[in-house]
């Protein structure tokens, strides 16, 4: 009897300390991939020359908006390309810490565990959707990121729901350099929505289809920006995980071009 009663106290300490075992190596797991993730950005910022850009003969003004004043974020791509030649541009969307390169493989789902360098991460790398172009730009060209909780990658992309984001205009411009050309998109919708993917095509067959989902998109923003958004425009997604069951999404519509070369 007393040795049965030691068989299932082992059993039963062994239930426990199993599951303890488990979390504790993913605690681990995961501050490992934080400090590789900071170490890579550091040594990005370090290498890369980032500077800002006035207006050229090259500009083209898409939509008229105050945030057209704004200068171009523009950015020396040679020693990331040394690194990671699946490289295609450069993100900043001020008021947060999303400042980096972003990358772009044959599908939608390797740099969901892979670091800038290739190596196995399972905080990721911000990357563009495979099936966009991003110096050829389609109806809805977007770009995904872990909502990493250390705020790297997509982490600081629930900054954009605070009342202080919100209300600071300078925050609502989004800046992307690429090989060819430098962008600015003015942000127009930000919501949190239960995991669909509903928001995630990148072309439409019919003016019709567009404009429904232009609409779609707008109604649900928790804040109205007062961006007038039509199928004439082209916009960018950013798209990230808010938690187990809901999805972070910020939509922003094209307003400036500048050609580099």
């Amino acid at each position: 009897m007393k040795k049965a009663k030691l068989i299932i106290s082992i059993i039963l300490i062994i239930v426990l300390v199993i599951p303890l075992l488990f979390s504790f190596t993913k605690i681990i797991k995961w501050n490992i991939d934080n400090i590789n993730t900071s170490k890579r950005l550091d040594v990005i910022n370090k290498n890369v020359k980032q500077e800002e850009k006035e207006d050229t003969i090259y500009t083209n003004i898409i939509s008229d908006s105050e945030i057209i004043k704004s200068k171009f974020l523009d950015v020396d791509f040679t020693n990331l390309f040394s690194e990671n030649s699946e490289v295609v541009g450069w993100l900043y969307l001020p008021g947060t810490n999303i400042n980096y390169p972003f990358v772009k493989h044959n599908n939608n789902s390797y740099y969901l565990f892979h670091s800038f360098d290739k190596k196995w991460n399972d905080a990721g790398w911000i990357f563009l959707d495979y099936r966009n172009n991003v110096d050829e730009l389609d109806a809805n060209t977007i770009i995904y990121g872990h909502g990493r909780l250390d705020g790297t990658m997509f982490g600081s992309l629930r900054d954009t729901l605070t009342d202080e984001w919100l209300n600071n205009k300078e925050n609502q411009v989004v800046k992307i350099s690429t090989l060819s050309n430098n962008y600015l998109f003015e942000v127009f919708s930000v919501y949190r929505i239960k995991t669909t993917n509903d928001y995630l095509y990148n072309n439409f067959e019919i003016v019709e289809e567009y404009s429904a989902f232009l609409s779609k998109i707008t109604t649900r923003s928790i804040k109205d920006f007062q961006v007038e958004v039509t199928t004439k425009d082209k916009i960018i997604t950013l798209s990230t995980c808010y938690n187990n069951s809901e999805k972070l999404v910020l939509h922003a519509k094209l307003i400036k071009q500048q050609k580099r070369y």
